[in-house]
């Protein structure tokens, strides 16, 4: 191992103790600071932001046990007896230190990585690829392995993206989760200019991610949500809004859009199929009102539509990002900064919904 400087061996971070509620999150100064091994990098962190995974992954709600939205996880989900996957698909071990998102510099290296690399201003890529592993074979920063909510991580070099940008590292530490899986869902929907595009959720993290990147490739954007956020969704690029009890059909019209981003499910899933044009796309990343949905598959093929998941990210979004900030062309939606020692308080105000785009953590 290389280093900067003599390293600590202690470190300040925040330990997930195991499912439940903010109780489960244990403030610690006394965790051992990880070495790099071969092929990766040790970061300090400066900053990281909060994302709905990380709520999902403390309730359980990726059980496929629990069929309600996130804040209703507990219901259906017995800790003690059901071995919650995480976000990867894997039985998530703890303890666990949370946090897709980082943003720091290299202070050392493993084996193998160039020593130049030290004092780098980075992010993370939150999704990892496993050497020699399948192309859906991967771990997620934060959720198989250790992340973002600490004073010091490791991540394989090749995760640990320089960027170079005047925006302060909350603001970039808002980037990685969110803007990736926004971008990710625009990338594998294909969406072009000119496109009239239906997001729901889109004053949360990915909705106003997606909002803000639709709007920079030219496409006609509808954003859903609160009425109380709608002026500050067309200030980021939506050109129509909606109420998010809207009904979408009756307002919109069937077959009005190219392309639905959805990231809330639920019951008022069926609509979002109706309004779609024949061939369009519909792609999710997300169900914060619910992951069971009604598919009437006769609308399905008889408007000859296309369905996407999307987890997965080619190397090339992330690319994308940084080429977007770091031209100029994005600023992250940073809404509220805490301390890391208060991330109960913001994981309680971003579970309450009443602000638009991402809530960082500062790292001391």
């Amino acid at each position: 191992m290389t280093a900067a400087a003599t390293l600590p061996e202690r470190m300040h971070g925040v330990l997930l103790t195991g499912f439940g509620g903010p109780e489960q999150l244990q403030y610690r100064e006394d965790l051992p600071v990880p070495l790099p091994r071969a092929g990766e990098v040790l970061i300090r962190v400066t900053a990281s932001s909060v994302n709905n995974t990380d709520i999902n992954t403390r309730v359980g709600w990726y059980s496929k046990t629990v069929d309600g939205p996130t804040q209703h996880a507990s219901v259906g989900f017995d800790a003690d007896s059901d071995s919650a996957p995480s976000w990867g698909g894997a039985a998530l071990q703890f303890p666990r230190i949370q946090g897709a998102d980082c943003c720091g510099h290299i202070v050392a290296v493993g084996a193998g990585v160039d020593s130049a690399r030290i004092g780098q201003r980075v992010l993370v890529r939150p999704v990892l690829r496993k050497a020699g592993a399948g192309l859906y074979d991967f771990d997620y920063f934060g959720s198989e392995c250790d992340g973002g909510f600490a004073q010091y991580t490791r991540v394989a070099a090749s995760a640990a993206m320089a960027v170079q940008s005047t925006l302060s590292d909350t603001e970039l530490a808002c980037l990685p989760c969110a803007y990736s899986t926004a971008e990710n869902l625009l990338n594998r929907a294909g969406v072009k200019a000119g496109e009239r595009v239906l997001i729901t959720g889109a004053s949360g993290g990915v909705g106003s991610a997606a909002v803000q990147l639709a709007h920079l490739r030219g496409a006609q954007v509808i954003a859903q949500g609160d009425s109380s956020k709608h002026a500050a969704l067309k200030a980021i690029g939506a050109q129509h809004t909606l109420a998010r009890d809207a009904d979408v059909a009756q307002a919109l019209g069937k077959d009005s859009v190219a392309v639905v981003i959805d990231l809330v499910g639920g019951p008022a899933w069926p609509a979002l199929l109706d309004v779609l044009q024949r061939g369009g796309r519909y792609a999710t990343a997300g169900a914060i009102a619910g992951p069971l949905v009604t598919l009437d598959l006769r609308t399905l093929y008889l408007k000859d539509l296309q369905l996407l998941g999307c987890t997965w990210q080619d190397d090339a979004v992330f690319e994308q990002l940084l080429g977007y900030v770091e031209r100029g062309e994005l600023v992250p939606l940073l809404a509220r900064t805490y301390d890391l020692r208060d991330m109960a308080q913001a994981q309680a105000e971003f579970v309450a919904k009443r602000f638009v785009g991402k809530i960082a953590l500062k790292i001391p």
